[in-house]
């Protein structure tokens, strides 16, 4: 039999194994064919995970060389114990310093392909807010993320010379190698330093979703790492030859359950499924005691312990953004629980998603990001090594740990994900279940390879094969993403806040509301000092109690409640919650570009003298349509395309509700407006062309001398037409056709009137 033919048998019967692989060899062949014989046993030993011990060695050598006479003394020394013991321990030390190395080395190549890809600038959605909670050292939104404020943090005061945005970016690209590495490691310590090692760490580091939050400041790198860490201590745990082993990784497990823990709670589903099996391997063998098990309770405390940052934090108040007051318990245990946001949920809306939609988009996402084959590789890696008594038990706690997940997120996920911003903040989650997936099919390559071997033979040959496709893979899905992914020149939610922060009056008060305004203004102002002499007031955060009892010093000039006694002007981006609607008896809402500027009820508008100010408001020059419907980059371009046109609807819906001249006048400027946007631009918002077909049927309906009748009806009806050939499904589709056949006969009539008739 050949070593690999071995199938891992239990600790007591693997000298039996021995037996049978030391064939009785002829006198006459050399003492190195005896040693050689001698080293493959090493390869047993590693394949069955027993460590040789002096005692083991004798018998081995007898085993080895029954008929050898060994009166040399050269041949004693060399067919001793004490060699035998170095040789084969120092073959399984080269295999984990092999697998250490090629783990390292993943991380070198992915920190490498990283780094060049790192935004430089503010991101969208919650990483302006956590860099600039980190600037000042504030809390962060529920659950707080300690342990990632203070490493953003200190990535800042490490790297001086470069923006926070900057430098906290990169942190989160290092942390998304590291993690990389972890998930090699992990395989390394199942299979050794094969080329499922490198498929999973790799595939998990290179698909688009990983990629492109590896980037950018957000906390699901660190969990990606807190993951991988896991994932790999309960390998060493399994994989463990002695209680004392054992009882060491499961202490250090305790303190990294609890640490992960301070990050992103998510990782609890995956800490319910390891902790109790930990456990029971512990009483299994009869060395979990009652002080034991207080023990692992403490070191599990003792990786909690970052959590008490928010309580001080909130305390000493000295920074100028910060979420909650966590000064008393009830406060702490609010914020810990999400309760503002809704415990176990993603956000305060109680509406829920079909979860069988939410499953088909999680698999639809495996296919598109990781692959078929990394998911039938995934597949193998259950299926081949289920009886397998050193991996089948880790494969399954990690097939259940990734149906735990996926059907609990599934369940509790109550983001609609038919809106592609929506989608784009849900997916971020099944990272954690692609470091399952992407271990599964590491595990599964070197299964196959094996069986191939074991059924084919040559076995070099599958061994290659498996490395030349795990480099195929990640080479394919590198060229795939790298375009997507690198957002080394991206600006445009930074430049979108200095735009509105440039746009304000001098000593402005503004009104944020939502992620995109509200966190690039926040870092910007904060983090980046820009325009020091405005104020912010976050209108969603004022709902909760402690805002102005916590931040209210930090905003000098500002009275509440309602902004009373104030001269400044007042400007909100971007809009008013329409459920308060009690700012209308004090103020009118004028169109600012993105913001409306609310001024006192008795102020007087000047329409000709407001689109003015307003038409240049903002120097853009980003294509509409140019990024991802589930990017902020997109939101953020389409609101400042909207805003070219904001004045002009506001003309019109004005004018619908004024009577003689006014109304004429204000259609009239409404429809120049309207006119010059849309030949200005080839390419731009499709209800620009609706909103444009509307004002000129309203210019013809007014009567308005100095525009031709026909000209007006024809662009009313081209402008109808491009609408319906861009949005084909709208509600009010069968309403425009009319609209389009009503004016086209108009039309024709007017071709056949008596020359000089109206």
């Amino acid at each position: 039999m050949k070593p690999t033919h071995l199938q891992p048998v239990a600790a007591q019967r693997w000298k039996a194994e021995i037996v049978v692989f030391l064939w009785p060899v002829p006198r006459a062949l050399s003492l190195a064919v005896r040693k050689s014989q001698v080293l493959a046993v090493t390869c047993i030993c590693r394949q069955i995970g027993q460590p040789l011990k002096r005692r083991d060695c004798e018998s081995v050598r007898m085993l080895a060389s029954p008929e050898l006479s060994l009166k040399s003394e050269q041949h004693e020394q060399e067919l001793s114990p004490a060699w035998m013991l170095k040789e084969m321990n120092g073959q399984m030390s080269w295999e984990v310093r092999k697998s250490w190395i090629l783990s390292g080395a993943i991380a070198v190549c992915v920190a490498a392909l990283y780094l060049p890809c790192v935004q430089k600038t503010v991101p969208g959605g919650d990483s302006g807010e956590l860099i600039t909670a980190a600037c000042e050292l504030g809390v962060a939104h529920p659950p707080g993320y300690p342990v990632f404020t203070l490493l953003a943090w200190l990535s800042m005061r490490l790297l001086p010379w470069l923006s926070p945005a900057h430098s906290v970016n990169l942190m989160s690209s290092l942390l998304g190698a590291l993690a990389s590495g972890t998930l090699c490691l992990t395989v390394c310590r199942l299979e050794g330093p094969v080329p499922g090692a490198a498929l999973a760490g790799g595939m998990f580091a290179v698909s688009r979703l990983t990629w492109q939050w590896s980037v950018v400041a957000e906390v699901f790198t660190l969990n990606n790492l807190c993951v991988g860490l896991l994932f790999f201590l309960f390998a060493c745990f399994h994989c463990a030859d002695n209680g004392l082993q054992r009882s060491k990784v499961a202490y250090f497990g305790a303190f990294c359950c609890g640490f992960g823990l301070c990050n992103q709670h998510t990782l609890v589903l995956y800490i319910v499924i390891i902790i109790p099996w930990v456990l029971h391997r512990l009483y299994s063998k009869k060395e979990l005691s009652v002080s034991m098990f207080f023990s692992l309770a403490v070191t599990f405390g003792a990786g909690l312990l970052p959590y008490t940052y928010i309580p001080v934090s909130s305390y000493i108040n000295t920074a100028r953004w910060s979420w909650g007051d966590q000064t008393s318990l009830s406060g702490l245990l609010t914020h810990l629980l999400r309760s503002e946001y809704g415990t176990f949920s993603l956000a305060k809306t109680s509406g829920s998603v079909n979860m069988t939609s939410m499953l088909q988009a999680q698999l639809d996402h495996c296919l598109a990001d990781l692959s078929l084959p990394v998911l039938i590789l995934a597949g193998n890696g259950l299926v081949l090594s289920v009886n397998d008594k050193k991996c089948g038990t880790i494969s399954l706690l990690v097939t259940a740990m990734l149906l735990v997940y996926s059907l609990f997120f599934a369940w509790r996920a109550n983001l609609d994900i038919g809106r592609p911003l929506l989608l784009g903040v849900v997916e971020r989650f099944w990272l954690q279940s692609d470091a399952a997936v992407c271990v599964l099919a590491g595990i599964g390559l070197n299964r196959t390879c094996s069986i191939l071997e074991r059924k084919l033979g040559i076995g070099a040959l599958w061994k290659i094969i498996g490395w030349l496709l795990t480099v195929s893979l990640l080479v394919h899905v590198v060229h795939t993403n790298h375009k997507e992914c690198n957002l080394s020149t991206n600006s445009v939610v930074e430049r979108f806040g200095l735009e509105l922060l440039d746009s304000v009056p001098k000593n402005s008060i503004i009104l944020t509301r939502g992620d995109l305004p509200g966190n690039s203004l926040r870092y910007l102002h904060y983090c980046r000092h820009v325009r020091q002499d405005v104020q912010l007031v976050d209108q969603e955060m004022m709902t909760y109690n402690w805002y102005i009892a916590k931040l209210g010093h930090h905003l000098q000039g500002v009275h509440f409640p309602g902004l009373t006694g104030t001269q400044r002007d007042v400007v909100a981006c971007i809009g008013l919650p329409d459920e308060d609607q009690s700012w209308m008896q004090s103020f009118s809402r004028w169109p600012f570009g993105v913001c409306d500027y609310l001024v006192p009820v008795q102020k007087k508008f000047h329409p000709q003298d407001w689109a003015q100010r307003t038409h240049h408001i903002y120097n853009w020059s980003e294509p509409h349509n140019s990024f991802s419907p589930s990017s902020w980059e997109r939101v953020a371009n389409e609101e400042m395309w909207q805003a070219r046109m904001k004045t002009a609807f506001f003309l019109f819906d004005l004018a619908e509700r004024m009577m003689g001249e006014a109304k004429a006048r204000l259609f009239e400027l409404s429809y120049t407006l309207y006119k010059d946007i849309v030949e200005t631009y080839s390419q731009y918002p499709s209800n620009w062309d609706k909103n444009f077909a509307l004002a000129c049927e309203r210019m013809l309906r007014s009567g308005h001398q100095g525009y031709s009748a026909e000209s007006l009806l024809t662009c009313s009806v081209q402008h109808f037409r491009l609408y319906l050939q861009k949005e084909p499904n709208d509600p009010q589709a069968s309403a425009i056709r009319s609209a389009i056949t009503h004016l086209s006969k108009e039309k024709d009539r007017l071709h056949h009137r008596p020359e000089g008739t109206i």
